[in-house]
């Protein structure tokens, strides 16, 4: 009535200092319940960092799973292409992936793998310890042996299964039969990078042989129920340790021809 009415500039003047105004009571009941419960902030700040630390947990694991899904349907399309490790219940430094000339995916063309390999001619050899194959129940067993032109061999080994225990070491085999074993870790390479095989050095009386064996996997995902197979490579020791390796592994690379970490 006999006040002021608020002009325009008035107003701008006024609402800063009500703002204030309204804004005073919240800072100082903030200030007190900081004061009073001093280990409020703390409390207030824990939720938080917990859900931060789950976040990131789960990025890590969706990071991982997300790593082997991607690779595995990428290099699918540029052919056969799959995971090779040198152990069969956990995975290593010296998983590659690896890239075939044949699929050795689980499954019945294994058997079509060809008998005539650049300077090798193979010839399938009949399984006569059929304990073996009773024992592992192979889904898959394929067993040859294969002839180069100067005259080197190898016997080559091949098992697919979807179960633990159609795979043990071949060591197993050999020290239970008496032989003399020594166990390594051997690079092979490739036309392009190297994959790794276990080296197994067996001896009984006057028998030597050389052992190369790595497992392959579909993928990184290493799935149980889309199988695994173990390639073997078997060659008498002829010469030094190193030339028969290197006979074994320049039969190796008919099948594989690069890798990658």
């Amino acid at each position: 009535m006999g006040g002021r009415p608020l002009g325009r500039g008035r107003g701008l003047q006024v609402l800063p200092r009500l703002f204030r105004h309204l804004l005073l009571p919240l800072r100082i009941r903030m200030s007190d319940l900081a004061g009073t419960y001093p280990g409020m902030q703390e409390r207030t700040r824990r939720p938080a960092v917990v859900l931060l630390l789950m976040l990131l947990a789960l990025l890590a694991v969706g990071a991982i799973y997300g790593r082997d899904f991607w690779q595995s349907r990428v290099q699918a399309g540029e052919g056969y292409t799959f995971v090779a490790d040198i152990d069969r219940w956990r995975r290593t430094g010296r998983e590659r992936a690896v890239r075939a000339r044949f699929d050795f995916s689980l499954g019945p063309q294994l058997q079509d793998l060809p008998l005539e390999i650049g300077d090798w001619q193979g010839a399938d050899v009949p399984q006569t310890n059929i304990e073996v194959l009773i024992l592992l129940e192979p889904e898959q067993y394929v067993y040859r042996r294969y002839r180069r032109s100067d005259g080197k061999y190898v016997w080559l080994s091949i098992i697919g299964s979807r179960q633990a225990k159609s795979f043990h070491s071949p060591q197993i085999c050999y020290t239970a039969d008496g032989w003399k074993t020594e166990v390594a870790s051997e690079p092979i390479p490739l036309q392009e990078g190297e994959i790794y095989g276990l080296r197994l050095a067996a001896e009984k009386d006057h028998w030597k042989h050389v052992v190369l064996y790595f497992y392959l996997y579909p993928d990184y995902l290493r799935d149980a129920n889309s199988g695994t197979v173990l390639f073997k490579v078997t060659a008498p020791l002829e010469g030094s340790l190193e030339e028969t390796l290197a006979v074994e592994k320049a039969f190796i690379r008919e099948f594989f021809e690069s890798a990658r970490q």
